[in-house]
């Protein structure tokens, strides 16, 4: 019986990953039959593990929002220094931002199935960012006085409109605000 279910997750996951990169490529009203091409399964699997397209966009969406939570330790553990923990972290955050083409907009929606959605992203992302800020800060690498909320928020508004301005690189403009968290020799902020 584990077995089973260690082929269920994984197909579960598989079918997230196909949702995911189709919505990114065409946005969450693309057809479910090339969301089932795309994870190489029926239409009824799809229907059969998320029964609504609601089901399936909250789904991706929280799939990869726990991709995100999960990243964080594994980078700070893997990582150099935290403060390249934290760079990876961000551009891992970046990523899903700027990626998730129409989830926003279905997310803002009336259904209330997305209702409960942003605190569950604000739970799950804004202690994995804390806890890479401070061991940032602990080891004397970046600035002590940012908040989480306050870098995720600044990361966010920069990634507004990123896919619709080609002259608009949102990913500079984070790197820039990363490395302006940075600590010059001596413990001090870098001049704002």
């Amino acid at each position: 019986m584990t077995r089973k279910r260690a082929d269920a997750r994984r197909n579960e996951q598989a079918l997230l990953d196909a949702a995911a990169a189709a919505f990114v490529a065409s946005g969450v009203d693309v057809p479910v039959r090339d969301i089932a091409a795309r994870a190489g399964v029926g239409v009824a699997t799809i229907y059969r593990h998320f029964p609504t397209r609601a089901d399936l966009v909250v789904a991706v969406y929280r799939h990869q929002v726990e991709a995100c939570a999960e990243a964080g330790p594994t980078l700070l553990a893997a990582s150099d220094t935290p403060h390249v923990a934290l760079a990876r972290w961000i551009d891992l955050f970046v990523d899903f931002l700027v990626t998730k083409h129409g989830l926003a907009e279905a997310l803002q929606s009336d259904d209330a199935t997305f209702q409960t959605l942003h605190a569950y992203f604000l739970d799950r992302l804004v202690p994995v960012c804390a806890g890479l800020l401070d061991a940032a800060a602990r080891a004397g690498e970046i600035r002590p006085d940012v908040t989480a909320y306050e870098l995720m928020r600044g990361v966010g508004n920069l990634c507004i409109g990123a896919g619709r301005d080609p002259r608009y690189d949102a990913r500079r403009l984070v790197r820039l605000l990363i490395a302006g968290l940075r600590l010059h020799e001596g413990g001090k902020p870098t001049p704002e």
